[in-house]
């Protein structure tokens, strides 16, 4: 780690850890083993980065959200406050003959966040799910399939309720058919059999 990694006193942070330049790990998280993180991310108080996560640059994982392992993050993506991502397909505490689980007893699977996505407060995304790049999940969602690209999904389970671009603005429809555009910043982007790309320009 450089001097431009900024670690608070009270945060846990494994000594094999990764963490990018000018990155910064507030009260009492934790960052545990064989994490690489990029540079330039917040990880916010109380908050839980697993076991070898993957953060790409640019990354905010705010207070108390837990991103269990094998999470995979891509650059700039927001994961919100009291966020969960889970690792356990099929949770349980024992084992059908009443022993304990122990690591050897089930295989975590993780969550993927592509590139611009944010996650927003108290939501849940269930493993195995893909979070598609510059999408957003509403606060309070339960994400249970995977998300496409620049999708706003909400609710339980979490359904698409329209597009949002990458100002993070849902986009309005055009008189185009299939055309939305991106009311903060004028980009367009089409629609075609249920996924949104940027328009060629």
């Amino acid at each position: 780690m450089t001097e431009s990694v900024r670690i608070v006193d009270s945060a846990d942070v494994a000594s094999n850890a990764v963490i990018g330049d000018g990155s910064s790990i507030w009260h009492l998280a934790q960052v545990r083993e064989d994490v690489r993180m990029g540079a330039n991310c917040i990880v916010g108080r109380g908050a839980y980065i697993g076991t070898g996560v993957v953060m790409g640059d640019n990354c905010k994982v705010q207070n108390y959200a837990l991103v269990y392992e094998p999470a995979k993050l891509g650059d700039g993506v927001f994961i919100g406050p009291a966020v969960v991502l889970t690792n356990d397909t099929y949770p349980r505490a024992i084992n059908p003959d009443g022993s304990i689980k122990s690591a050897h007893d089930w295989k975590p699977v993780g969550v993927i966040v592509e590139r611009g996505a944010s996650i927003g407060a108290r939501a849940t995304c269930v493993a195995p799910v893909t979070i598609g790049a510059w999408a957003t999940v509403a606060a309070g969602a339960v994400v249970v399939k995977d998300v496409p690209a620049y999708a706003l999904v909400a609710g339980v389970p979490a359904r698409r309720i329209g597009w949002v671009g990458e100002s993070g603005h849902p986009l309005t429809r055009a008189d185009a058919d299939g055309v939305w555009i991106c009311p903060a910043s004028g980009t367009r982007y089409i629609e075609n059999d249920g996924a949104l790309s940027k328009e060629n320009v």
